[in-house]
């Protein structure tokens, strides 16, 4: 027993996310003012405050997308009226018009969008995505001169083409018009195209300038309908795939996305399509709400007409059901399927080919879930063994290994992200001569930059400040690890390499009800650059914590206030690395409904806990063998803080001599008179964490004494 105890507190301390917490400024005197002004609960203006709206016309603005005045994409997009030329003459003269998309969620749901809005507009249009195992991202030589042999007269690219130079290049010598939508990054030359519609060559300030590649091509194909009159039964099924798109591609939900995904999600549940109505079933997603439906009727100056329909069903989808539920189903297809399934999926009338092409995608995802999870567990390992001690460094990790899916890795990226802190580069061998890869990012380091910087390292690559693609000759991954090394260590520093986690708002338990969750639906939807609100709820108990599922903790969480204890069930997604959490926890989390059995409740998506900042600071700077006395439950006890081997460990001592020992973060203690033989205790049982905390409350004032 005693070698059992003593090895149990001479581990590591308990293993928790590394985060770094970002806890916004509160101005409550100014929420206060803001709300009486704009009839909002303060809560909900500290966190609009918090979104950079200070003033009612800004709050207005955000919570009534639809006042906002929107300039007509003609004026902001410089190529637009070239480009509604080029594709009016080719359907005027039946020319053929071959689509060029990409195999993620977004490029589907725009080769999707195109596809039916110039087939209803008489066009003569077919598609192409090239082959992710293969060829890579984005239009290559093989397609343009395929087109070519078509018989093809104009290409239109979506979601890809801005860094496409050669093979733009090459359509323009055999004669093709070519259009380029895109809304990846710049690069320093831009190919010779007929027409380039891009957000990023726009102005900043313009409400289209954060629309992703579905975006741009519902600009392009509604002008389109617009000036040929024909934009009846046109829009809604348009609005649906921009929303799907639009979402899954996680394009940040601000200006003209934050109107249109608005009004998408409360059509979506009754979309005529019957691709998304089989998504939906098949995905099990279920409309709820009370929010009122944005007017069906454009009220400002925009060509961008909004959708005609009967009155609107006041249910709505939420940006979760895509992001979570409905996307995955179709972005697994681009990753490790035939993108043909979601296009047909998307364009098809026929509700029997949806239902099958739905079940087409539910299967593959199914499947990529379980790759998704061998890899990222073979990733850790790889990284745990060559790479964990050099991360703080190097400052960046580089990754590639054999017989790995390149269809999947960027996900698995993404969980690396999460668990180390530090950007990450992921890739795998097409053949022992060529590599390719993902890259995922924290908010400190540009990737597409990044891979600028090796350029003359790379092959093809692309991308934005949070993710890209990018290949290699397989001889260059050592030079390309120290130049992304390099590039790291110019743009990152220390505090940098922990995961950061943005934080709005302290609220006690005992406020986390329905009337609070109805209060945020004025936020909705929330996403990319309006988040989910999160909260922060300091030095709560664990009081039940199991494992669920594939690694996820579900736990109860108990907060005395005012003398009464609240409790709430909640759920932390993919921590079973974390299991067992210490019985004292500062957590952070977002707000879910939970339905169950016809019934609704609040419960928490834990997304942050560390140990309670007063124990963090005791360990941390209390004097060792500091000691003093306290008196719990009408006993005498004594407390102090001790050196045992290179831990501070925290003993509690009875007047029968009986000690209660502990380290930081563990969960399991020691009790008995002496050390040979005390035996273990679970600390988060009630009868130790209470006097555990009076300890800790009687060490505070001799803290403040010295």
């Amino acid at each position: 027993m005693l070698d059992r105890a003593v090895s149990e507190l001479s581990k590591p301390r308990q293993r928790l996310p590394d985060q770094r917490w970002q806890i916004y400024l509160q101005k409550p005197e100014f929420a206060q003012n803001l709300a009486v002004l704009t009839n909002l609960s303060p809560i909900v203006s500290q966190l609009l405050i918090n979104r950079g709206m200070e003033t009612p016309e800004q709050v207005q603005a955000f919570l009534d997308p639809e006042s906002l005045v929107l300039p007509s994409p003609l004026e902001d997009f410089p190529d637009l009226a070239i480009s509604l030329e080029l594709l009016q003459n080719a359907i005027a003269s039946q020319t053929k018009i071959a689509i060029c998309g990409d195999y993620d969620a977004d490029g589907m749901t725009s080769t999707a969008l195109l596809l039916r809005s110039l087939r209803t507009l008489g066009a003569q249009v077919d598609y192409a995505i090239p082959s992710r195992m293969h060829e890579g991202y984005g239009i290559n030589k093989r397609i343009v001169e395929e087109f070519h042999r078509e018989g093809v007269g104009l290409i239109l690219t979506v979601d890809n083409g801005i860094s496409a130079f050669e093979p733009v290049a090459r359509a323009r010598e055999l004669g093709l018009a070519v259009i380029i939508t895109d809304h990846h990054d710049i690069p320093q030359k831009l190919p010779p195209a007929n027409a380039i519609l891009n957000p990023k060559l726009i102005a900043e300030s313009s409400p289209y300038r954060g629309v992703a590649g579905v975006g741009v091509a519902y600009i392009l194909a509604v002008s389109l309908a617009q000036q040929l009159g024909q934009t009846k039964g046109l829009i809604q099924p348009m609005l649906a795939l921009f929303t799907l798109g639009t979402i899954a591609d996680l394009a940040p939900l601000t200006g003209v996305n934050r109107r249109w995904v608005k009004r998408g999600l409360q059509h979506l549940p009754k979309s005529h399509l019957p691709g998304i109505q089989a998504l939906i079933q098949v995905g099990g997603v279920q409309a709820r709400g009370d929010e009122k439906a944005g007017g069906d009727k454009e009220k400002l100056q925009s060509p961008v007409p909004s959708p005609q329909s009967p009155v609107p069903s006041p249910k709505s989808l939420k940006p979760e059901d895509i992001g979570f539920r409905l996307g995955p189903r179709i972005n697994a297809i681009g990753r490790i399927g035939n993108p043909q399934t979601v296009i047909e999926l998307l364009t098809t009338d026929d509700m029997g080919v949806a239902l099958e092409r739905a079940m087409q995608c539910e299967q593959i995802n199914a499947s990529r879930q379980e790759m998704c999870q061998q890899i990222e567990q073979e990733a850790i390992a790889y990284v745990e063994a060559e790479f964990v001690t050099s991360l703080q460094r190097d400052r960046v990790l580089i990754v590639v290994q054999p017989n790995w899916h390149h269809g999947v890795i960027g996900i698995v990226a993404s969980r690396l992200v999460e668990r180390y802190g530090v950007p990450v580069f992921i890739g795998t061998y097409e053949d022992e001569e060529h590599i390719r890869g993902s890259a995922r990012s924290i908010p400190e380091f540009h990737v597409f930059e990044a891979l600028e910087y090796c350029h003359d390292l790379l092959g093809k690559f692309g991308g934005h400040k949070a993710a890209g693609g990018f290949s290699l000759p397989a001889e260059n991954l050592q030079v390309l690890r120290s130049r992304l090394i390099e590039f790291a260590n110019q743009c990152l520093e220390p505090q940098h390499l922990k995961p950061l986690l943005k934080i709005d708002a302290e609220v006690n338990l005992n406020h986390l009800n329905q009337q609070l969750y109805q209060q945020l639906n004025a936020l909705h939807p929330c996403g990319m650059d309006n988040p989910d609100p999160v909260f922060w709820t300091p030095n709560v108990q664990v009081v039940e914590q199991k494992i669920v599922g594939k690694g996820h903790i579900k736990l109860t969480i108990a907060q005395t206030v005012d003398n009464q204890e609240y409790k709430i069930k909640a759920i932390a997604w993919r921590w079973g690395d974390y299991f067992r959490l210490p019985p004292r926890v500062d957590v952070a989390y977002k707000l879910r409904e939970n339905y169950f059995n016809g019934n609704t409740s609040i419960e928490l998506e834990l997304i942050g806990v560390r140990l309670p900042i007063k124990l963090q600071q005791f360990f941390a700077s209390s004097p060792i063998q500091s000691s003093t006395t306290f008196e719990y439950n009408q006993r005498q006890y004594t407390c102090g803080f001790y050196k045992n081997g290179i831990e501070a460990e925290l003993r509690i001592k009875n007047s029968e001599g009986k000690v209660l020992a502990m380290q930081p973060g563990h969960i399991i203690g020691l009790l008995g008179t002496n050390r040979q033989n005390a035996k273990e205790v679970d600390l988060s049982q009630p009868q130790y964490d209470n006097i555990i905390q009076a300890a800790l409350q009687a060490l505070s004032v001799l803290s403040a004494e010295l």
